[in-house]
């Protein structure tokens, strides 16, 4: 077996717990990065144990270069910009880092027929509401953001190349998944942050926007190994990746104070600056088809994540 695995933003939350999960299964692990510091690798201790490049993923030829190079039997998909809030202030550069880079992927293993698995980084935004009812992989796209049309885009992307030329890509609908991680401009990790500041004596108030939004927040380092187990099936498939349970942002919030005896009510106040021009109000998804075919099911949910954020662990 070519236990050779390509991730396309290897820097990240998500390509960094998955590089770490692959290393441990043995796997020779390449990457690509924009960047030039690569914080989360050696947070992990593995920053010596991966190969990682700088790959401009717009283009063509250097896609084709390192794949080419590479030779990887699966190839992860991860390098879109991540941020909901952030893709309406950049919508051209989100909904390209969405779909440019994969699909020279995709291209790159259909011109030279390879036979590499490709996993694409999909999103529960995708979805938009639906209706308070738990979202399936069968559920109707209605995204709301500029990042939910990149990722609904980038799935259509995968599916019109797996029906046309039979190539093994999939789609893992990833619902909310946060760590340690996480960077400071995601809500989640402002959050505790924040809390940790104030318990240790800052007077700063925690501004955030809509707290009355509802989320299927689950832990990163269990999601990657999904990721994982949906490219060893026989047959390429998509699955949400979920809890199936949705909490509100204020209960994240009163979670987190509650860890340090506070009353969030005190330190918390809600600033339009933070609304986003058309927001996701309920999110949960239903994980029964990663349970079944994946033997996949989330063993933390909020409370637990919140936990690990503050503790700044992985377990």
């Amino acid at each position: 077996m070519n236990n050779r695995a390509l991730i396309f933003g290897i820097s990240g939350q998500d390509g960094s717990y998955l590089a770490k999960l692959l290393i441990s299964k043995g796997y020779k692990v390449y990457g690509t990065s924009r960047k030039e510091k690569f914080s989360n690798l050696e947070l992990l201790g593995i920053a010596n144990s991966v190969n990682v490049m700088n790959v401009d993923i717009e283009s063509y030829e250097q896609v084709n270069s390192i794949i080419l190079a590479v030779n990887p039997s699966e190839i992860y998909y991860l390098a879109s910009q991540s941020s909901v809030g952030l893709s309406f202030d950049i919508p051209s550069e989100t909904i390209k880092s969405c779909i440019l880079g994969l699909l020279n992927v995709l291209e790159v293993c259909r011109k030279n027929q390879l036979v590499t698995k490709i996993y694409n980084a999909g999103s529960s935004e995708c979805f938009g509401d639906n209706n308070g009812k738990p979202i399936t992989e069968n559920s109707i796209f209605l995204p709301k953001s500029p990042y939910a049309i990149g990722k609904a885009s980038s799935h259509w992307l995968i599916q019109t190349y797996r029906e046309s030329y039979s190539i093994f890509a999939c789609t893992g609908f990833l619902f909310n998944h946060e760590s340690r991680l996480r960077p400071d401009r995601f809500v989640t990790k402002k959050i505790i942050s924040t809390v940790k500041r104030i318990a240790e004596g800052s007077d700063e108030m925690l501004k955030l926007g809509q707290m009355n939004i509802y989320r299927d927040w689950g832990f990163a380092p269990e999601y990657v190994d999904a990721m994982w187990r949906i490219l060893q099936q026989d047959e390429a498939d998509d699955f949400v990746i979920a809890t199936g349970k949705s909490s509100s942002l204020q209960d994240f919030v009163v979670t987190a104070f509650e860890a340090f005896d506070l009353d969030w009510s005190k330190h918390v106040t809600q600033s339009q600056e933070f609304f986003r021009p058309n927001e996701l109000l309920y999110s949960v998804g239903d994980p029964s088809k990663a349970e079944k075919k994946l033997n996949w099911k989330a063993e933390k949910t909020m409370t637990d994540v919140v936990r690990c954020m503050i503790d700044n662990v992985d377990l």
